[in-house]
């Protein structure tokens, strides 16, 4: 059976002057395609045919060359040959071309001369940047609560060739081909997820591929909301995240979230520093929201999820929880589960979890949860939840491009490892070094917001020293200490920026215990005294505050501590 694709001569094919690309052929007769039984025959007619093509003005031509179904290689046969039989083959099979410029391996040099070097090699400057960085993390006590340290593996797959491939869409539906592992890898990663914070395949789903838990949130919102639709979360200065929606005090809209839907903000009690659930309801079904937002970044605190559900069942809004600082106290069941409640959970990757930075989105699925929390009777199709493709669309093509498949990797390796019972007692610790923290830093007169923490976190209330947060923020860093300051209410409702929010990971994860912690509650103390003296040597204005740091002695003797006891405990995933 003969099949025939009638090209066209080389006269009509080059019909424009100007094409770049112009195919020349010393046979003129249409080429006759046949069927593979036929192969030898066709080789053996084709045997002297001599072809070319032109390409930006340089003529390429080849010759191939016939061979018997005896002289075939079987096409798997080079996934078991050396790197120089390959070699060979590739130039056995390239032989009749005729390369005008540079020869074959002058251009394989080329390629491994630029692509096999180091970053030491390729860019001295950046990898001087690089280690002076490396440096710090190690010298240094990491305090700042949305930071920690992963491990070689994680940095190995961050790392990797995987960045190299471009993946667009979902597993088993990408827009390019050559997916096939990729959509092995994040089908694991996925199935590792569910796996880690305890739920089935029934009735919740996960993306993974959101680049940050902002992204992830606003995925959640395009993909559920019309645009000037109603969120109502936490306020920033309450302690939650700008992406719930945040606008400043002058009703300036700061983020997309706040600037595409319409954002109103439910706060703690002054008094106290907790939620007012009373007053989170009052508002809630006056304002009715189409999504409720729970969890937040400076919350120290557990939430009340099912408080929170009756509260969205009475506005008919979905339930949102933002996990992100708590995700690792939900994994390792040391805290309450916003799955138990909510419709939505989304967290970022890199905080307790340890891994790379990156988001997830978490969506039910099946039946819809009825009054309280407990699942719907009803099978009908209004009763039965449609989240997941509104979410997978909202972040590709919605929001993003091509996910980063190096971090869906390290994920997988991330999650692995937080469904261990080593991860678990690790967040154990985690919670006993807050604790710890907490009670060492009342005892040295500190003042805590809420007066301690049920998590990761505390917050640190500055005002009765008279200090603002940036100022001792600045302090700390020059100690090598990182913190970050926050703001406070005070007790009349006003804004205040004398806190700064501390957090137990990085170190926990470095191998400080409490007796640890509590060598660091006297640094942190001391750090205090130096800016108390500072400020009143200088004043509070940051321009004389920093003229004060530079001539300082205290601090070089407090720094020098600070590096004695950090250089203690082991760096993961590098050596120094």
């Amino acid at each position: 059976m003969d099949l025939s694709l009638g090209f066209q001569t080389h006269s009509s094919c080059t019909s424009n002057p100007n094409s770049i690309f112009r195919f020349e052929s010393h046979n003129r007769s249409p080429i006759q395609l046949q069927l593979l039984e036929q192969d030898e025959q066709f080789a053996s007619n084709e045997d002297e045919e001599e072809r070319g093509f032109s390409i930006l003005g340089q003529t390429v031509s080849s010759k191939k060359r016939g061979r018997s179904r005896g002289d075939r290689e079987p096409s798997c046969s080079s996934s078991t040959a050396s790197p120089s039989t390959k070699r060979a083959r590739a130039d056995d099979q390239l032989a009749g071309i005729n390369f005008p410029q540079a020869s074959l391996e002058a251009r394989r040099g080329a390629v491994e001369a630029w692509g096999n070097q180091s970053i030491r090699v390729a860019d001295p400057e950046v990898f001087e940047l690089m280690v002076k960085e490396k440096q710090r993390q190690f010298r240094g006590i990491e305090l700042i609560a949305s930071e920690n340290f992963v491990c070689k593996a994680v940095m190995e797959a961050l790392g990797s060739h995987l960045t190299n491939k471009y993946s667009e869409g979902m597993p088993g539906a990408r827009f390019y081909v050559g997916n096939q592992w990729i959509d092995r890898i994040e089908t694991l990663c996925c199935d590792r997820a569910l796996a880690a914070f305890h739920l089935s395949k029934e009735n919740w789903g996960v993306n993974v591929q959101p680049y940050s838990c902002t992204s992830a949130n606003l995925a959640v919102f395009t993909g559920i909301l019309n645009p000037s639709d109603r969120i109502m979360g936490l306020d920033t200065l309450s302690g939650g995240h700008l992406s719930h929606g945040y606008c400043k005090p002058n009703g300036k809209k700061v983020s997309a979230s706040s600037i595409f839907f319409e954002a109103f903000a439910y706060k703690v009690d002054p008094s106290t520093g907790r939620i007012d659930y009373e007053q989170l309801e009052e508002r809630a079904v006056d304002f009715r929201p189409k999504i409720l937002i729970c969890g937040g970044s400076s919350y120290p605190r557990e939430w009340d999820y099912a408080r929170l559900r009756k509260i969205a069942d009475r506005c008919g809004a979905f339930l949102m929880c933002d996990m992100a600082h708590i995700s690792g106290l939900v994994a390792a069941k040391e805290c309450l589960s916003p799955f138990d409640f909510c419709d939505i959970v989304t967290s970022t990757t890199h905080k307790g979890l340890r891994g790379p930075r990156g988001g997830m989105t978490f969506y039910r699925k099946g039946k819809k949860l009825g009054k309280g929390g407990a699942v719907a009777n009803d099978a009908d199709d209004d009763h039965q939840y449609d989240l997941e493709d509104r979410i997978n669309f909202a972040v590709f093509p919605s929001l993003q491009g091509g996910p980063h498949n190096n971090h869906i990797a390290a994920l997988a390796i991330t999650l692995k490892q937080v469904a261990t019972p080593e991860y678990k007692a690790y967040m154990q610790q985690v919670k006993r070094n807050a604790q710890a923290l907490s009670v060492a830093l009342l005892a040295r007169q500190f003042t805590l917001v809420t007066g301690g923490t049920d998590n990761h976190m505390v917050l640190l209330d500055l005002r009765h020293l008279g200090l603002t947060g940036r100022n001792y923020e600045k302090v700390c860093e020059m100690c090598y200490i990182s913190l970050n300051k926050a703001a406070i209410f005070g007790d009349n409702g006003s804004v205040s920026s004398g806190g700064v929010r501390i957090g137990t990971p990085a170190m926990t994860t470095r191998g400080c215990l409490e007796s640890d912690f509590e060598t660091i509650a006297d640094f942190l103390y001391m750090a205090a005294q130096i800016a108390s003296t500072i400020q009143r040597e200088h004043g509070m204005s940051q321009i004389n505050f920093l003229k004060g740091l530079r001539s300082n002695k205290d601090i070089v003797q407090l720094r020098c501590r600070v590096e004695a006891f950090a250089t203690q405990f082991a760096m993961p995933g590098f050596d120094i």
